[in-house]
C-alpha cells in the first residue's frame, strides 16, 4: 500500500450554518420540535429566515466540521461535496479553503442554491436545525476522483448525505475505491431520521465488511439496532465492525475496537454555549488519534478535549486552539 497523501478524505453536505438566538415561545410559533433536525423546502427555509432574529453565517455540515478541527489539529484532509455558484457557496468554498482543507469540486451552475442550516440556540444551549440541503443533493458519482480517494487513509462518509439517491451512489462507488485501494472506510449515522430511511441499508455495508469505524451516538445506535436498549445495541453493532465510537452527551464516550471496550467521561466546560458540532469535532479528535497510533483511551479524550471547546461558543468549528488543549490534557 502507498502512502497515504491524506489522514482523512470525507464526503458530506456542503453546508453554511445560519445561527441566531431564540427562545422556547419562537420554537413553538413556528411549530417546531426544539433539539431536533428537520429538512425543510427552500420556501420555507426564506420564510423562516425572514422570521428569525440577527443571525451570523458559519460554513458548517457535518464532516467538513470534522475535517476543519482535524486540520487545526495538523493533519492533512480533504472534502469532496457540492455547493452551488452562488455567494453562499463561495462562502464555503472559500472558508474551507482558507481552512487547510483540499477542496476543488466545481460549483454547480443553477437552481437549487448552496445548502444551508437555520440553527434556532435557545438559552439552555439546545440546538434546533432546519435544514434545506439544496444543492449538496446533487453530488454526482462523475465528481468522485478516485486517485484522490486512493491517496487517503481513511475515507470518512456522512450519514446524512445519504439520504439523497445522486451523492448515495457516489459514496458506494467512493467505497469501492477505498476498499480496492485497501484504505479504512468510516461512517457517522447522523441522526435518527437518517437510521429510519436507510438502517438496513447501513447495516448491510457493515455485514458485508465495508465500513470499519462507526460513530454513533446513543440515540442512533439504539436506532439502528431498532431497541431501547443501549447496552444491547452496542454489543450488536460492535459485532458488525472492527472500531464502535458512541457518544453520551454529559456521559462521556465508549469505543469497542475488536472487541475490546474503552470508555472516557466528559471533558468540563465552563460555559455551555452552543452544542451544534459536538459530535462532529468529537470525530476530530479521534481521527487525529488513530492518525498518530494512539491507545484508543487517548483517542477518546481527544475527542472529548475537541467536543468541550465546540460547545463553549456559537458554531461548530474551533475557535480555540485546540492542538495546544489536547497536549496539555494529555501531558
Amino acid at each position: 500500500m502507498t502512502e497515504s497523501r491524506f489522514d482523512v478524505l470525507a464526503i458530506g453536505n456542503a453546508i453554511v450554518d445560519i445561527i441566531a438566538n431564540t427562545d422556547d415561545a419562537f420554537i413553538d410559533s413556528e411549530g417546531l420540535t426544539k433539539g431536533s433536525m428537520q429538512l425543510i423546502d427552500e420556501e420555507r427555509a426564506q420564510a423562516l429566515y425572514a422570521h428569525m432574529g440577527p443571525a451570523r453565517e458559519i460554513s458548517g455540515g457535518s464532516a467538513a466540521n470534522t475535517l476543519a478541527g482535524l486540520a487545526r489539529l495538523g493533519h492533512k484532509t480533504a472534502f469532496i461535496g457540492q455547493v452551488a455558484n452562488d455567494q453562499l457557496g463561495q462562502v464555503f468554498a472559500h472558508d474551507i479553503r482558507a481552512g487547510g482543507i483540499h477542496f476543488d469540486v466545481p460549483a454547480r451552475d443553477g437552481a437549487p442554491s448552496t445548502a444551508r442550516c437555520y440553527i434556532l440556540v435557545t438559552p439552555d444551549a439546545q440546538r434546533t436545525m432546519n435544514t434545506f440541503l439544496g444543492a449538496s443533493q446533487y453530488l454526482p458519482a462523475t465528481l468522485i476522483d478516485k486517485a484522490l480517494i486512493e491517496s487517503a487513509a481513511i475515507l470518512y462518509l456522512e450519514g446524512y448525505l445519504w439520504d439523497p439517491e445522486e451523492p448515495r451512489a457516489a459514496m458506494r462507488a467512493a467505497i469501492d475505491i477505498a476498499r480496492a485501494a485497501g484504505r479504512k472506510v468510516a461512517l457517522t449515522l447522523s441522526d435518527a431520521f437518517v437510521i429510519s430511511r436507510h438502517g438496513p441499508d447501513f447495516l448491510a455495508e457493515m455485514d458485508a465488511g465495508r465500513i470499519d469505524i462507526l460513530f454513533a451516538n446513543e440515540v442512533e445506535i439504539c436506532a439502528l439496532n431498532n431497541s431501547d436498549d443501549f447496552e444491547a445495541s452496542v454489543a450488536a453493532i460492535a459485532a458488525k465492525v472492527p472500531l464502535l465510537v458512541c457518544t453520551r452527551g454529559e456521559h462521556g464516550a465508549i469505543a469497542i475496537e475488536n472487541g475490546v471496550r474503552t470508555e472516557v467521561g466528559a471533558e468540563p466546560v465552563a460555559q455551555l454555549v452552543d452544542t451544534t458540532g459536538a459530535g462532529d469535532l468529537f470525530a476530530s479528535g479521534v481521527f487525529a488519534g488513530i492518525a498518530q497510533g494512539r491507545p484508543m483511551a487517548e483517542c477518546l479524550v481527544m475527542g472529548a478535549v475537541c467536543a468541550a471547546e465546540v460547545i463553549s461558543h456559537y458554531g461548530a468549528r474551533p475557535e480555540a486552539d485546540i492542538a495546544e488543549l489536547v497536549a496539555k490534557r494529555l501531558a
